[in-house]
């Protein structure tokens, strides 16, 4: 090994020990406004208990770094390989994930326990400054999985709650109701020529497998909106009786409308006092300059159908992301709501970053030359490359850390419950 190799190597494991603990402590922190029951819950299939993400993070430190470090590793508790793998069919047999919510078994103070002693063992681990190139990949691939998981224990306990008749609030009420009186700026547009481009990550920087490599595509000239669309635009599209409508909507769409009962975004209700949404600080009147949120991709393509526009692809988006810093609201503000825009809509698209999660008109695929990882990480992501759409640019619920331009996204078509809304996009 080189000697800048081995000045770079216990460089990284010290910055990974301080990140390690940084993120591990900001998935409790998370965690912490939550009773031992609500942890429990699991309000549907595709959802997951707080306690299961508690304990599938750590699994996966356990399972993927700690174990392949150390020859003769003894688990802190075998069975834990059963009930926390997720979907690693290479792993071995698992807990199935609709019943996820019915582990009352370990406790939650047991779940703690088992992170703490995870923690410990990785921490005595990264002390050492290992030098093994692809086991701080491993520790870094598990850092920003657990990011993932900290979006998902928020997007998952924001399903339970709302699921409960009491409507009970994550926390107290952090932000004015004073959404029904603003104004809506009026929608703008950014023109890029078309032709041939890159999309996709280059570098040593981390990144998934499903965002390499860097590739070219061919674009047709476009115009891509300058602000994402917001609750009071597709308040409209509500009001215009859209849900009552099969020629807005794809085939499939139409059929989840009527097989769902579809009437507003989910979270929205129509009461006596108008339109109010049920967010992480409780039912609150809806904020008609912020983006709206919540919607599927059969919801998204409808309202551009609705509007005489398109979804852009995520060539399209990526391209114009790229020429912007990855600002924006994230889960590092602590508002845990999409905002209004802050700057103007004159020049490049604003909010880009942060908000909601923009649904594209891109199928989840492999870019050109796709490799996935070796081995069981292999199904991280490859696996999923069918029947799933992809979104851009995070949320208000995503670590500022976690995201890029590249970041790819992707969730069936008709998946409401996550932070997710519309960007619109046109021919030219």
């Amino acid at each position: 090994m080189s000697s800048h190799r081995l000045e770079v190597a216990p460089a990284r494991a010290t910055a990974l020990r301080e990140r390690y603990r940084e993120v591990r402590a900001a998935t409790a922190f998370l965690a912490a406004p939550l009773s031992p029951e609500d942890q429990l819950v699991q309000s549907m299939p595709d959802a997951s208990p707080t306690k299961w993400h508690l304990a599938h993070t750590t699994w996966f430190f356990e399972t993927f770094v700690l174990s392949q470090a150390q020859p003769g590793y003894r688990p802190v508790d075998a069975r834990y390989a059963y009930l926390f793998n997720s979907y690693y069919e290479a792993v071995g047999p698992r807990q199935p994930r609709p019943r996820r919510g019915a582990l009352t078994r370990p406790s939650l103070d047991e779940v703690r326990a088992y992170r703490d002693a995870i923690d410990e063992r990785m921490d005595a681990l990264l002390a050492r400054a290992p030098e093994d190139g692809d086991l701080l990949d491993r520790i870094e691939l598990g850092l920003q999985h657990e990011q993932q998981h900290q979006e998902l224990i928020l997007t998952d306990i924001h399903h339970a709650l709302w699921s409960n008749p009491l409507r009970p609030a994550y926390r107290p009420r952090s932000r004015p109701c004073d959404g029904a009186a603003a104004a809506i700026l009026a929608l703008e547009w950014t023109s890029h020529p078309g032709g041939l481009v890159e999309i996709g990550h280059e570098g040593p920087q981390f990144a998934f497998d499903n965002e390499r490599p860097r590739h070219r595509t061919f674009l047709e000239p476009f115009h891509l909106a300058r602000r994402a669309v917001t609750a009071g635009d597709y308040l409209r599209f509500v009001e215009d009786g859209a849900y009552r409508r099969p020629d807005l909507w794809l085939s499939d769409g139409w059929a989840a409308v009527q097989e769902h009962g579809w009437a507003a975004p989910q979270y929205w209700e129509l009461g006596s006092d108008g339109w109010s949404e049920f967010t992480l600080d409780g039912m609150q009147p809806i904020r008609l300059d912020a983006p709206v949120a919540h919607v599927s991709y059969y919801e998204a393509e409808a309202f551009a159908r609705w509007a005489g526009a398109r979804l852009p692809t995520e060539g399209e988006w990526e391209t114009l992301a790229a020429t912007r810093p990855p600002d924006g609201n994230f889960l590092e503000s602590g508002v845990l709501a999409p905002r209004p825009p802050s700057e103007a809509t004159a020049g490049p698209p604003a909010q880009m970053f942060g908000d909601v999660w923009e649904w594209t008109a891109s199928a989840y695929l492999p870019y050109p030359r796709f490799r996935p990882l070796e081995g069981a990480l292999g199904e991280y992501n490859g696996k999923f490359m069918s029947g799933q759409m992809v979104l851009r640019g995070g949320s208000c619920f995503t670590p500022r850390s976690h995201i890029r331009a590249t970041y790819r996204n992707f969730f069936p078509p008709g998946a409401r419950w996550q932070m997710s809304g519309i960007r619109l996009a046109r021919w030219d």
